[in-house]
């Protein structure tokens, strides 16, 4: 059986790019934050957590909807960038984090899993959903973005996103699921 992702896996892939995933080149992932974004509405949030930052492209769209916003991620390389690319919003904060092993202190009305769960095995997304659960504010939402497809990682972004919806069920109904052949976003609010 595969473990979730650890660190040093994303070691080396910050050591092979500074962006791997061309988060600020790719067409495909310019057109998913826009539609990221675009499915949170006018909404004003509190207080936002992003875990899986990355380099902070989407941290820093986030940003413009939310009063706080805390942004993390298993390792420390991309954080620099981030922390540069997001350097003149003061409200954003960023620390690196091991989810689900490793969550902050504190409450959220916007907990924002975008291009996470899929890393993850699926006890350790069942981990993920406790503490999204239990840090969710009573009218917070939990925005889930996957790609589709399936790598070399333990789960599949629909068998993660199924595996996090199921788990969270009793508390949180999708609010509304947008679609197409390489992601899914799934807008979770609670009941």
């Amino acid at each position: 059986m595969m473990n979730s992702h650890d660190a040093e896996h994303f070691r080396q892939l910050y050591a092979r790019s500074v962006d791997p995933w061309g988060f600020q080149t790719s067409a495909y992932e310019q057109e998913k934050y826009q539609r990221t974004i675009a499915d949170l509405g006018d909404r004003r949030f509190r207080s936002g957590f992003e875990p899986g930052c990355s380099i902070g492209v989407l941290t820093r769209m986030l940003a413009t909807s939310c009063d706080a916003l805390l942004a993390a991620d298993i390792v420390e390389e991309p954080l620099h960038t981030a922390r540069t690319l997001c350097g003149d919003l003061p409200w954003v904060r960023f620390e690196r984090l091991c989810i689900p092993a490793e969550w902050p202190e504190g409450r959220f009305d916007l907990i924002v899993l975008s291009e996470v769960l899929y890393f993850l095995t699926a006890p350790d997304i069942a981990a993920v959903a406790d503490r999204a659960l239990a840090a969710l504010d009573t009218d917070g939402v939990v925005l889930s973005v996957n790609w589709r497809g399936h790598g070399d990682d333990p789960c599949g972004g629909d068998e993660a996103a199924t595996i996090f919806l199921n788990l969270t069920h009793q508390e949180l109904h999708v609010a509304s699921r947008y679609q197409t052949a390489s992601y899914r976003i799934d807008l979770l609010v609670r009941r």
